[in-house]
Protein backbone atom coordinates (compact mmCIF):
# COMPACT_ATOMS: atom_id res chain seq x y z
CA UNK A 1 0.00 0.00 0.00
CA UNK A 2 1.87 3.52 -1.36
CA UNK A 3 1.25 6.23 1.40
CA UNK A 4 1.34 9.81 0.47
CA UNK A 5 5.04 11.60 0.82
CA UNK A 6 4.35 13.69 3.86
CA UNK A 7 5.53 17.06 4.46
CA UNK A 8 8.18 17.40 7.91
CA UNK A 9 6.26 19.43 10.62
CA UNK A 10 8.14 22.62 11.28
CA UNK A 11 7.55 22.86 14.96
CA UNK A 12 9.78 20.63 17.57
CA UNK A 13 5.85 19.13 18.75
CA UNK A 14 4.50 18.52 15.56
CA UNK A 15 7.88 16.92 14.86
CA UNK A 16 7.64 14.84 18.24
CA UNK A 17 3.87 14.18 17.69
CA UNK A 18 5.15 12.76 14.31
CA UNK A 19 7.78 10.26 15.67
CA UNK A 20 5.13 8.97 18.31
CA UNK A 21 2.41 8.40 15.82
CA UNK A 22 4.77 6.50 14.13
CA UNK A 23 5.46 3.86 17.45
CA UNK A 24 1.54 4.55 18.54
CA UNK A 25 0.84 2.39 15.11
CA UNK A 26 2.93 0.00 15.23
CA UNK A 27 1.92 -0.86 18.49
CA UNK A 28 -1.91 -1.01 17.40
CA UNK A 29 -1.42 -2.53 14.78
CA UNK A 30 0.59 -5.43 16.82
CA UNK A 31 -2.09 -5.60 19.06
CA UNK A 32 -5.08 -6.15 16.52
CA UNK A 33 -3.14 -8.54 14.46
CA UNK A 34 -2.97 -10.58 18.41
CA UNK A 35 -6.71 -10.17 18.47
CA UNK A 36 -7.34 -11.40 14.54
CA UNK A 37 -5.51 -14.05 15.52
CA UNK A 38 -6.62 -15.06 19.18
CA UNK A 39 -10.14 -15.27 17.53
CA UNK A 40 -9.04 -17.35 14.32
CA UNK A 41 -7.05 -20.03 16.15
CA UNK A 42 -10.24 -20.88 18.26
CA UNK A 43 -12.13 -21.12 15.28
CA UNK A 44 -9.81 -23.25 13.25
CA UNK A 45 -9.95 -25.80 16.41
CA UNK A 46 -13.63 -25.39 16.05
CA UNK A 47 -13.31 -26.57 11.96
CA UNK A 48 -11.27 -28.98 13.01
CA UNK A 49 -13.65 -30.85 16.04
CA UNK A 50 -10.88 -30.44 18.92
CA UNK A 51 -13.23 -29.81 21.70
CA UNK A 52 -10.75 -29.56 24.32
CA UNK A 53 -8.37 -27.12 22.03
CA UNK A 54 -11.37 -24.85 21.74
CA UNK A 55 -12.22 -24.43 24.82
CA UNK A 56 -8.56 -23.84 25.90
CA UNK A 57 -7.61 -21.28 22.97
CA UNK A 58 -11.26 -19.87 23.72
CA UNK A 59 -10.18 -19.38 27.56
CA UNK A 60 -6.81 -17.51 25.97
CA UNK A 61 -8.68 -16.00 23.38
CA UNK A 62 -11.01 -14.15 26.22
CA UNK A 63 -8.33 -11.93 27.49
CA UNK A 64 -6.82 -11.23 24.51
CA UNK A 65 -10.27 -9.65 22.96
CA UNK A 66 -10.31 -7.80 26.37
CA UNK A 67 -7.46 -6.33 26.81
CA UNK A 68 -7.61 -4.84 23.37
CA UNK A 69 -10.71 -4.07 23.68
CA UNK A 70 -9.37 -2.35 27.15
CA UNK A 71 -7.35 -0.56 25.20
CA UNK A 72 -9.68 1.08 22.70
CA UNK A 73 -8.23 -0.99 19.09
CA UNK A 74 -11.32 -2.32 18.90
CA UNK A 75 -14.68 -1.25 20.50
CA UNK A 76 -15.91 -2.95 23.71
CA UNK A 77 -19.28 -4.32 21.90
CA UNK A 78 -17.15 -5.56 19.17
CA UNK A 79 -15.32 -7.66 21.70
CA UNK A 80 -18.30 -8.78 23.33
CA UNK A 81 -19.71 -9.84 19.74
CA UNK A 82 -16.72 -11.51 19.41
CA UNK A 83 -16.74 -13.30 22.63
CA UNK A 84 -20.55 -14.39 22.47
CA UNK A 85 -20.23 -16.00 19.19
CA UNK A 86 -16.93 -17.52 20.02
CA UNK A 87 -18.85 -18.84 23.17
CA UNK A 88 -21.62 -20.22 21.55
CA UNK A 89 -19.65 -21.88 18.67
CA UNK A 90 -17.66 -23.63 21.21
CA UNK A 91 -20.82 -24.68 22.87
CA UNK A 92 -22.74 -26.48 19.72
CA UNK A 93 -18.97 -28.35 20.01
CA UNK A 94 -19.44 -29.77 22.96
CA UNK A 95 -23.06 -30.29 22.90
CA UNK A 96 -21.89 -32.60 19.34
CA UNK A 97 -19.35 -34.31 21.08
Amino acid sequence: MATKAKKNPRLASGRKRARQNIALNAANTSLRSKYRTAVKNVEKAIVAGDKVKATELFAKAQSVLDSVADKGIFHKNKAARDKSRLSAKVKTLALAA
